[in-house]
């Protein structure tokens, strides 16, 4: 009598997580294909006008950016909708696919090339993403958004989020200014441990529309209306820093090391938070680690063996240093002048390329 329960329980998680992970592969297939249109519309606003890697807007009036982003937002609903089914150690590793459609557009669009290596890397994420979808926890939902607050509010989560939001303030008010347009891991840190913050707010109102929908409202908590607000702010802080990365530095950077960064920072938010390993055998919980870091191996290796961008208009046209000197040769006579000399009316001179220094 006892085991029938067990086996529709098991059957109706099992469910679940199917409904999680095909969720989450459309998710990654909209989320990859925005990164090639996002980028081809910032690159369209930053030929007309200020980049968005230092700080312009232009991009908000470029057509082909916000179809990038109708698509990122089709596939965060949909990954919305997966976390509401799915535990995250399930749905975040799945992001690697976007990755792999990324690369790929970016192969035939943006003209970045995938090299034989690249094709190794994405093999190398599926074959992670698999192992981790066969050992992927059976997560217990809890049966209100209170129990999801006192979740989030115990101290060793309240530690983290402590630490995810001072560490992102210092990145955003001292190293962004100073590092970000060339360290990649400025904006990309920003993005990451903001990112799994979103994720765990995300997913609590994530649970609560479904319990709502299934005849348990909780549209009257307060908690339920602090999460939404949360993720909101985050989502719009996610969306600012993403944009400035992809402004600045080639995709094929900005996609696996996000990813990489994200899902590590998401996983360790949702154990610490929802506890998902709990239970959970030792070998699964080592497959699950090694899966992810075959992940994690085959980003690497897809961003190693990508091209980097060529540089830009601006940047061949760039001032000279005041301290470089010109070989001038007129009227027969060679003279070497500095930079900030000023050359009288009545000379006439031509400067020679072989007499550049």
């Amino acid at each position: 009598m006892e085991q029938a329960p067990a086996d529709a329980r098991s059957a109706h998680l099992f469910a679940d997580n199917l409904k999680g992970f095909l969720l989450a592969v459309a998710s990654s297939a909209f989320i990859g294909a925005s990164f090639i249109i996002k980028k081809k519309g910032l690159k369209r606003a930053g030929a007309c006008g200020s980049r968005a890697g230092i700080g312009g807007y232009g991009y908000l009036l470029e057509p082909l950016w916000w179809i990038g982003m109708v698509t990122m937002i089709v596939g965060e609903i949909a990954n919305f909708v997966a976390y509401m089914f799915a535990p995250a150690v399930l749905v975040t590793p799945l992001g690697a696919l976007s990755i792999i459609v990324s690369a790929i557009l970016a192969h035939f669009i943006l003209k970045e090339r995938l090299q034989r290596m690249g094709v190794l890397g994405c093999v190398l994420c599926m074959v992670g993403s698999t192992v981790i979808v066969l050992h992927a926890p059976e997560e217990r939902t809890p049966s209100s958004v209170e129990q999801i607050w006192d979740l989030a509010t115990q101290p060793a989560f309240l530690l983290y989020a402590a630490s995810a939001v001072a560490v992102s303030l210092v990145l955003m008010l001292h190293c962004s200014p100073r590092f970000g347009q060339t360290n990649i891991l400025v904006y990309l840190g920003i993005c990451s441990a903001i990112g799994s913050l979103t994720v765990m707010s995300i997913k609590a109102v994530g649970i609560a529309i479904k319990l709502t929908l299934e005849g348990i409202n909780q549209a009257g908590y307060f908690q339920t209306w602090v999460f939404v607000m949360v993720a909101i702010s985050c989502i719009i802080i996610q969306l600012n820093y993403l944009n400035k990365a992809l402004d600045t530095f080639n995709t094929a950077v900005v996609s696996p090391v996000y990813y990489a960064m994200f899902t590590i920072l998401t996983i360790l938010a949702s154990a610490i938070m929802f506890k998902d390993w709990s239970g959970q055998s030792a070998s699964n919980i080592a497959s699950e680690i090694c899966g992810l870091i075959t992940v994690i191996s085959g980003t690497t290796v897809l961003h190693s063996t990508r091209e980097p961008d060529p540089p830009s208009s601006a940047d061949l046209y760039a001032p000279l240093s005041p301290k470089i000197y010109w070989h001038i040769q007129g009227n027969g006579d060679l003279g070497k002048l500095k930079d900030d000399d000023l050359l009288s009316g009545e000379f006439v001179a031509v400067v020679r390329q072989d007499y550049f220094v």
